[in-house]
């Protein structure tokens, strides 16, 4: 695994040790980072699921200003500490490394740009109420503007309400829907005020 672009492009990354996380291919990750560049400069990035951290930190390589990582694997929020670590990026990332679904319920204003939601595929058929729960409490979250990147199977789905597609893109058995707050009937996007 490795940064390909921006300031930290070429930056090795440690991989994970086990088949929990599922990281990006190189080509994958470019057509993905095609599409939010324009959003990255100056933003905040919320990682949810975050491995190893390869995601964020092409956010931050990207010129995000900062990036809050969500890893409960012992294992993989350690590799993902050491990989800040390895692009000298503290100062700009925090790492989450309990339970997200409980730092959502206590923590109900943020001001993100960007949030990657990629679980494992097993949430999606054990525990689809919970990602359904989290869609909503990103409404107290997410910028009116902002994008959630959600990455599952192909041969699943789910909806996320107040999240809307905007577009779904495939890449072999893998689907990436990006999303949005939906707008009310003002035209403005949904938020939890």
């Amino acid at each position: 695994m490795r940064i390909i672009a921006g300031e930290f492009r070429g930056r090795k990354l440690l991989g994970p040790e086990t088949e929990i996380t599922r990281p990006l291919t190189d080509r994958v990750k470019q057509s993905l980072f095609d599409i939010l560049s324009p959003n990255l400069p100056d933003a905040v990035v919320y990682d949810c699921f975050a491995g190893t951290g390869s995601m964020g930190l092409e956010c931050l390589s990207r010129g995000a200003r900062h990036v809050t990582f969500f890893e409960t694997d012992r294992s993989a929020a350690t590799r993902l500490r050491k990989n800040i670590d390895t692009v000298a990026a503290a100062d700009r990332a925090t790492v989450i490394g309990g339970d997200l679904f409980k730092w959502f319920n206590s923590h109900n204003r943020g001001n993100a740009d960007l949030i990657f939601l990629d679980p494992p595929y097993r949430f999606l058929t054990d525990q689809p109420e919970s990602l359904q729960k989290l869609a909503t409490q990103f409404q107290g979250h997410l910028n009116p503007a902002g994008v959630v990147v959600f990455r599952h199977d192909i041969g699943d789905s789910l909806a996320l309400p107040p999240l809307q597609i905007n577009e779904l893109r495939t890449y072999g058995s893998m689907a990436l829907e990006f999303l949005s707050l939906a707008a009310t009937n003002d035209g403005e996007p949904t938020t939890d005020n």
